[in-house]
């Protein structure tokens, strides 16, 4: 089996949903089992973290965090953002989310 690209590599996943976090930390662990994966539930939690930790990926939620505001601060901190979103998908929000410098765009319904 190849080795993961994650592995070794620290990522912040940021939602709102508990329950969302808990299956993309069981999908990356599971692939990547050697990166380090650091979760928020609130802008301010994701924010302090950014400010004070060194990631290699943030995953934003875009509804219920600031998703936006955090993709924002994530970008000026040099980061590669996937942005992660339910409710928020169409092309207005890819737009923006493209044009913000996000290098993906996921649908939660993907997971």
């Amino acid at each position: 089996m190849v080795e993961s690209i994650l592995n070794g590599k620290r990522i912040l996943a940021v939602d709102d949903e508990p329950d969302v976090l808990d299956v993309l930390e069981e999908e990356i662990l599971g692939a990547a089992p050697k990166c380090k994966f650091e979760k928020a539930t609130s802008y301010q939690d994701a924010a302090k973290k950014l400010e004070s930790q060194d990631f290699d990926v943030v995953v934003l939620d875009i509804m219920g965090v600031q998703g936006f505001d955090l993709l924002d601060l994530a970008v000026k901190h040099n980061l590669p953002v996937a942005m992660l979103t339910v409710h928020a998908l169409n092309p207005e929000s890819l737009k923006r989310s493209i044009e913000m410098k996000a290098r993906a765009y996921l649908p939660k319904e993907k997971l």
